[in-house]
């Protein structure tokens, strides 16, 4: 059955501590509109409020995927008809909502993982950019293909160059072509590639090796990435010394580090 304008475009479960978005635009292949963006920072704002008020409560990570035969084929195509009318500013106005989705899953303090289970083309690239690890099907196709449309991968080359370094993306932003998991795992956008019938065991895998750590410890290394990466290395090493000294100091550390020299569990994996 299709959608009709009001059906949710998203879909946010929680079960045992893990949280799954599901675009929900199969009948689009999961393309992004206004609404789909909209939507998507909303519940990752859900997520992100939830850690902060009570991140012994909230959930321990986000799996990220779409719904049907493809993770996100990049726009859609009534949202671009529309964008034909916008003004300038109109279109800043649009770009800046679309970067402040894709931040927002960038800095979500808990861990992500993109589940790529087909195509994911145009934005979708910014998606698995913006996730920290990411797990495709060995059928998926991957492309930055918006030149083939008369424009850039421009919002989305804020999160993508980190990942790919200029080498990848001086061929693949320009040429537009369509490749498939191997590659883009050679450039660093796909961490482990499964065949389809085996793409939830891989996911499931790094679903329980995350979950098995220390949630505020994976959260302050997912910081610590972010924030060394553009610090001068005096900063850096700052910032550093400041995040062990105080995961040290926790609940969390005390209990970690008794767990580990009285040979039991830490109480996060009880």
């Amino acid at each position: 059955m299709s959608a009709t304008p009001d059906s949710p475009k998203v879909r946010l479960d929680v079960e045992a501590g893990i949280a799954r978005l599901t675009l929900t635009r199969p009948e689009v292949r999961n393309a992004f509109d206004e609404g789909l963006i909209g939507e998507i920072t909303a519940a990752l704002g859900v997520l992100r409020e939830e850690f902060r008020s009570d991140g012994g409560t909230a959930p321990r990570l986000l799996v990220l995927t779409g719904e049907g035969t493809a993770f996100c084929a990049g726009a859609d195509m009534n949202w671009m008809r529309r964008s034909i009318r916008y003004t300038r500013d109109e279109n800043e106005e649009d770009a800046f909502r679309f970067a402040k989705m894709m931040l927002a899953l960038d800095e979500l303090p808990i861990p992500t993982i993109a589940r790529v289970n087909g195509a994911c083309l145009g934005g979708g690239m910014g998606l698995i950019a913006c996730c920290d690890v990411v797990v495709a099907s060995d059928a998926a196709d991957f492309g930055f293909t918006e030149v083939r449309l008369g424009i850039a991968p421009a919002v989305i080359s804020a999160f993508v160059l980190p990942k790919i370094g200029v080498a990848a993306a001086r061929r693949w932003f320009l040429t537009g072509e369509i490749f498939k998991a191997e590659t883009a795992r050679a450039m660093g956008l796909v961490h482990e590639i499964a065949p389809a019938a085996g793409l939830d065991a891989a996911v499931e895998r790094l679903v329980l090796a995350i979950a098995g750590n220390g949630p505020r410890a994976v959260a302050e290394a997912k910081r610590l990435i972010r924030e060394n990466t553009a610090l001068s290395r005096d900063l850096a090493i700052e910032n550093s010394v400041r995040a062990i000294a105080e995961l040290r100091a926790s609940p969390e550390g005390q209990e970690g580090l008794s767990a580990f020299l009285e040979k039991r569990r830490p109480a996060w994996k009880k």
